[in-house]
């Protein structure tokens, strides 16, 4: 590990996480690397990224190790299952780029510094693929202060805020408050595509009818044209992602109390396009719910 120069461990090179890692290795950094799929390295590998067959050996080699995984249970594996980061005793500070449950987060924190001594970061991130390529994510962290003080000048190239809300936890609760805008905002997008192909407005103009205007953000820019087109290539989110997402909210608003209408009503929408084998795809193809 270098010296002078903080060595980085990558694990789960996908969608967000190749791009991702592309930038740290722009940056200068060394960059060891491990995905369960072992040809999705092939691209950051051939750019200079250091592959590893166990997760232990990128701790092994790594100051600090980022990780960009699916769930929760993929996150316990990776840190706590045989060959996992828990098992190294090299690696000062773990970050979670994933979007779990906050109380599980707090439990992974706890086995995580008894294990081994390292801390425990939860820094989900928003901003999805074209975020991950510029560099212009925008990322809430939970955990220690000089933990993220720490990790500042490195997030630094990954995003253009890097928001430090509290306890291990709070980027999580954080994170959740964005998905339930963004989740609503989605199924909302697609009942206003499919509004105005019924009412005979041509959906692929909204965009530029509406720029700069109060119903205007970067979801409807982004996710309104493919709608319009039926065009759910080039994922840039899948739509189970968000379910799992909005089910943590349901969980997390259950036990706080708190009431989420909106929330239950595009839970429902998004799990009729799952039901209907569009999970897997680009979050765009709700559409389909309201013209099936």
């Amino acid at each position: 590990m270098s010296t002078d120069r903080p060595t980085i461990g990558y694990i789960g090179i996908g969608l967000m996480g190749e791009p991702m890692v592309h930038r740290l290795l722009d940056a200068g950094y060394t960059v060891h690397v491990w995905n369960r799929t072992a040809a999705k390295m092939n691209d950051v590998v051939a750019k200079g990224a250091v592959a590893h067959e166990t997760p232990r050996a990128v701790a092994e080699n790594a100051d600090y190790v980022f990780m960009c995984l699916m769930d929760a249970k993929s996150i316990e594996a990776v840190v706590f299952g045989e060959n996992g980061i828990a098992t190294s005793n090299h690696p000062k500070i773990i970050v979670d780029f994933g979007t779990i449950n906050p109380d599980t987060a707090r439990d992974f924190a706890a086995r995580l510094r008894q294990s081994n001594g390292a801390s425990w970061v939860d820094a989900p991130i928003s901003g999805g693929v074209p975020g991950a390529v510029a560099g212009s994510l925008a990322i809430m962290a939970g955990g220690d202060a000089a933990d993220i003080k720490t990790l500042r000048p490195i997030i630094a190239n990954l995003s253009a805020r890097f928001t430090h809300m509290g306890g291990t936890g709070a980027g999580l609760l954080t994170k959740l408050c964005n998905q339930i805008i963004v989740g609503c905002t989605m199924s909302v997008i697609a009942e206003a595509v499919h509004f105005a192909e019924k009412s005979g407005v041509n959906a692929k103009t909204l965009t530029q009818a509406l720029a700069g205007g109060f119903a205007d953000s970067k979801p409807f820019q982004l996710f309104a044209p493919r709608m319009a087109a039926r065009d759910f290539e080039n994922p840039m989110g899948a739509t189970d992602t968000m379910i799992k997402d909005l089910v943590t909210v349901s969980d997390v608003a259950t036990r706080s109390g708190a009431k989420t209408p909106m929330t239950d009503q595009s839970l429902n929408i998004l799990q009729n396009a799952s039901d209907f084998g569009d999970g897997d795809k680009d979050i765009s193809a709700i559409v389909n719910v309201f013209t099936r």
